[in-house]
């Protein structure tokens, strides 16, 4: 009522006062995209799980209500909640929609059923509040899932089904998800059991990419096609063209074009086209983004009106925009629309777009209009490329050297050959889709086989950090300078003046600038239940343990290796395993892929399978033992256990715990240590190693203190916290993990002792620095969750 009452006092205005409307209406608009915003975040702020239901035992029942993400270790999916009880209580304040994961029981490794959209369900589950470690330049799983609507997260126990298949006349979103997880059978049945590919053509039909390998997602990105291998604009543009075809050859027929004109039936029916294919893609946002401009083009058509080209395009971003406001912290928003504005700003003007002839030019000889296609076609892959950069370099840290070679025969091949056999292949029945899916995947797997040998060349890639702000606009006006619209040749001073102010993108500050001689800087990442510190001096750089390890996902791949990305960090002095267990060794396989290290350092059997990776990769390793010590730029560095006499075997005397490597990194203000997984007999080992002489050389510094084994109660003991006495300490653990770190008693211990414990849960990523002057202010870490503004509140462990 408010916002109509507002619109016709607009109306009055634009009637009354005509060279004021402009600022009026912006001013109205910006008030309007408020209240929108804030109704969509309180929203979603109101579906949240309350925190008195966390790790108990809940029933809900409900439907699967998207397309389940399915693999070998189980299945991941949405889930619309119709009921929720605590035992036989009804709880009646609870999310409508959660996130659930339904592995296999590893007491008996029974797999579990599939899961489809549109069954009903009666799930035991566990939950929590949306949650996921929190880190500079990594996935952001709170905002994710604030983003999708999902109030909680949780684990399924066991589940009943009740329904096959509950899917109502009318509920069509549900409908188009069901059509989706049937063309995905489809397409699996149709392709050999073994066919690699097959999730990239899934992916190119229906938009599920939850099937490509993380190599093949690896060669995509370092060549520069992984436009290609998702819904692109292009796809459902071409599907919409051939339904307007097939609608415009059959409407011509009789008289039927009297009672409507041919050109408005074409045009309705292939945005028609274009919003189911759009809804079977995923209404991903570069499906989105085409289906709302072949919209606005069918409704000028019907309406009589000539729309200029950004006038599509700012119509189409205004729908997006209007249905889905986070939109806009999502890559794929800023690489659609960017990329269409970058080629309609930039073509303008342009002799018939990719050459197609027009009036008089249909007499050009062909071969003129062939090169002049090739030439536009060059032109718009190099418009593409200059305006994705900023892009590109923000959210991937990364540029594709090999992208304009790689593109040039991927666009066609994907675009023109492997899409239209995969659509084709996965509507048409079967007995015809099959010998068009096959061809579609063996040409993918020649394309794979070129593209991989492009993507190892050791130049394919130029590796950067996050730009700085004041480089993404000089960037911004650097591209619109670099392709203006126009004769190359007439302007191609300012052009160049703009491509060197896009290279501004690659302008790094050294990461240790702000450190000085005898100043270090520790980054405790947030990695669950694990450990991964990074240690930095004014020029050199440890990294001590490299996170967990589950199945496939490991923290190196998923939260260190962005984080050194977005760095700007390749080359690493020394990695330090404290021991071998996998939630601190976990990702070092993946980090010695893609990062330089210089040597290693940790207490490992003999038998690690990790020993031999080093020596393939010339890493030189020593092992960890007591009394080893150096100095990096005015910092110490000192190894307090395991005893120098250690022996590192197959089979050792004590659990590998009680072997971790313990160091010290000492300046002439801070000792701060890291404590791996030791227990009490090695805590003991390392008290009776502090004498009077070692203990002389921490007098007047800050001691910050890893709480040992994540704050186990078989760790943190009386003796040596006394001995060290901490100003402040600090655990690494999983939100709610199964092991209760830290236990109760230890956190108790350390609140006894009014030593301040900082866990990663509750603070996300702390980075520490601490300075070569003493100061007389304790030094207190930065908290990378209360550093950015949290959607809901979170209680402190």
């Amino acid at each position: 009522m408010v916002f109509c009452i507002l619109g016709g006092y607009v109306n009055w205005r634009l009637v009354k006062h005509p060279h004021a409307n402009k600022i009026f209406i912006g001013i109205f608009f910006l008030f309007l995209g408020f209240a929108w915003n804030a109704h969509y975040a309180q929203n979603r702020l109101g579906n949240v799980l309350s925190i008195e239901y966390e790790g108990k035992d809940l029933l809900l029942e409900g439907r699967v209500n998207a397309l389940p993400q399915s693999s070998l270790s189980g299945a991941k999916f949405s889930f619309e909640v119709d009921h929720a009880s605590l035992g036989r209580q009804p709880i009646e304040a609870f999310p409508r929609q959660v996130y659930l994961s339904w592995q296999p029981a590893w007491r008996n490794h029974q797999d579990i059923p599939e899961v489809i959209p549109g069954q009903r369900w009666e799930f035991k589950v566990k939950m929590k509040r949306p949650y996921g470690s929190l880190n500079p330049y990594t996935f952001d799983f709170e905002r994710w899932s604030f983003h999708q609507d999902f109030g909680a997260s949780g684990s399924v126990r066991s589940g009943d089904l009740l329904l096959e298949k509950d899917i109502g006349f009318t509920e069509f979103s549900l409908a188009m998800e069901y059509q989706r997880w049937k063309l995905r059978q489809k397409i699996k049945g149709l392709l050999p059991a073994n066919a690699r590919y097959a999730g990239v053509i899934s992916a190119l039909v229906m938009g599920d990419q939850n099937a490509i390998d993380q190599e093949d997602w690896r060669v995509f990105n370092a060549t520069g096609i992984g436009h290609l291998i998702s819904i692109s604009g292009l796809h459902v543009t071409m599907l919409a063209g051939f339904g307007a075809m097939i609608a415009s050859f059959l409407w011509r027929r009789n008289s039927l074009p009297l009672f409507i004109p041919v050109g408005k039936v074409a045009a309705a029916v292939g945005f028609l086209t274009a919003f189911v294919y759009a809804w079977l893609a995923g209404f991903q946002i570069p499906a989105q983004r085409t289906m709302y401009m072949v919209g606005v083009v069918a409704f000028a058509l019907w309406s009589g009106r000539n729309p200029r080209s950004f006038d599509i395009w700012w119509w189409a971003l205004a729908f997006v925009l209007l249905i889905d406001p986070m939109a806009p912290y999502t890559p794929g928003f800023w690489l659609s629309f960017g990329a269409v504005a970058a080629i309609l700003y930039a073509m303008q003007g342009s002799e018939g777009l990719l050459g197609l002839p027009t009036g008089k030019e249909l007499e050009v000889h062909w071969r003129h209009r062939l090169t002049q296609a090739l030439r536009e076609a060059c032109r718009v892959q190099a418009v593409v490329t200059i305006a994705l950069l900023p892009f590109t370099l923000y959210w991937f840290y990364q540029v594709s050297i090999v992208s304009p070679l790689a593109n040039a025969f991927a666009i066609p091949m994907v675009s023109y050959i492997v899409t239209p056999l995969a659509i084709a292949g996965a509507l048409l029945p079967e007995f015809i889709g099959q010998w068009l899916l096959l061809p579609a995947h063996a040409t993918m797997e020649y394309l794979a086989i070129a593209l991989s040998r492009i993507a190892n060349w050791r130049w394919a890639v130029a590796w950067s950090s996050q730009p700085i702000w004041w480089a993404l606009v000089l960037s911004a006006v650097g591209v619109v300078l670099a392709i203006r619209p126009g004769v190359i040749l007439e302007s191609w001073i300012s052009r160049l003046f703009g491509l060197a102010l896009c290279a501004s993108l690659f302008i790094q500050a050294a990461p240790n600038l702000s450190l000085a001689n005898g100043e270090f800087r520790a980054t405790v990442l947030d990695v669950g239940q694990g450990t991964a510190v990074l240690i930095e001096t004014a020029s050199k750089r440890l990294l001590y343990d490299t996170g967990p390890i589950q199945g496939k996902d490991n923290a190196g791949q998923r939260i260190i290796l962005p984080y050194l990305r977005g760095r700007g960090i390749d080359h690493i002095d020394r990695m330090v395993i404290s021991h071998s267990d996998s939630d601190h060794i976990g990702g070092a396989a993946s980090l010695l892929q893609e990062i330089i290290f210089a040597s290693m350092m940790g207490s490992l059997p003999s038998t690690s399978p990790l020993l031999p990776n080093l020596e393939t990769r010339q890493v030189p390793s020593i092992p960890c033992r007591f009394g080893q010590q150096w100095s990096w730029d005015g910092v110490d560095f000192h190894i307090w256990h395991p005893h120098e006499d250690a022996l590192f075997e197959e089979r050792q005397s004590r659990k590998p715990n009680e072997m971790s490597c313990v160091l010290e990194v000492r300046n002439q203000t801070t000792s701060f240590w890291l404590t791996g997984d030791v227990e009490k007999q090695g805590e003991a080992d390392i008290t009776a190693r502090l004498d009077q002489s070692a203990l002389h050389g921490l007098k007047d510094k800050s001691l910050i203190f890893m709480a040992p084994h994540h704050g186990s109660k078989t760790s943190s003991s009386l003796e040596l916290l006394s001995t060290l006495s901490p100003n402040l300490a600090f655990a690494q653990n999983g939100y709610r993990n199964r092991y209760g770190h830290p236990h109760p008693t230890v956190t108790e211990r350390y609140r006894g002792m009014s030593i301040p414990f900082y866990q990663t849960p509750a603070t996300g990523a702390q980075i520490w620095e601490f300075q070569s002057q003493p100061n007389p202010i304790l030094v207190e870490p930065l908290f990378w969750r209360e550093h950015k503004i949290r959607l809901w509140h979170r209680q402190p462990q």
